[in-house]
């Protein structure tokens, strides 16, 4: 055989190769898709959604990614983000304590402050204040004593 029909016939059965590959692959697609189970999102666009600020458990437990051909495992991003939420929840808590416990702080000291002027305002003023009258005894001294 002549070498110029060698490489024909090669030619041949690589380009035949190449159009049965591409046919078993566009029919795979075509009937199990892309291994999605919502309808692919238009480009540009997320499913991952959260509030701009003050975000909440609720929020995180809500949290989904869009899924890609390499993925990712959905068991340990979702333990993830359990453990998230339940991070945000103790968080939340805790603040909420502090803040209750610095309002009684902040009431307490407004008491203190108050009492003392109360106090200042029921016994009048004291020595060295302004309208405090000073009282002062002659007696014993040697001023103007009647014999």
């Amino acid at each position: 055989m002549p070498r110029s029909v060698l490489v024909a016939s090669a030619l041949i059965y690589l380009v035949v190769v190449l159009a049965v590959a591409s046919v078993i692959y566009l029919a795979a697609s075509a009937v199990f898709g892309r291994g999605e189970q919502l309808d692919p999102l238009p480009p540009g666009a997320t499913p991952t959604r959260l509030p701009a600020s003050e975000v909440a458990s609720a929020d995180i437990r809500a949290l989904r990614f869009q899924q890609v051909f390499r993925g990712y495992k959905a068991a340990e991003v979702d333990w993830a983000l359990e453990r998230l939420a339940g991070e945000v929840d103790d968080l939340r808590g805790r603040i909420a304590v502090l803040e209750r416990q610095l309002d009684l702080v902040g009431d307490e000291l407004d008491r203190s402050q108050r009492e003392p002027e109360a106090n200042r305002q029921d016994q009048g003023p004291s020595e060295g204040e302004p309208g405090a009258v000073e009282h002062h005894s002659t007696a014993g001294q040697g001023g103007d004593e009647e014999d």
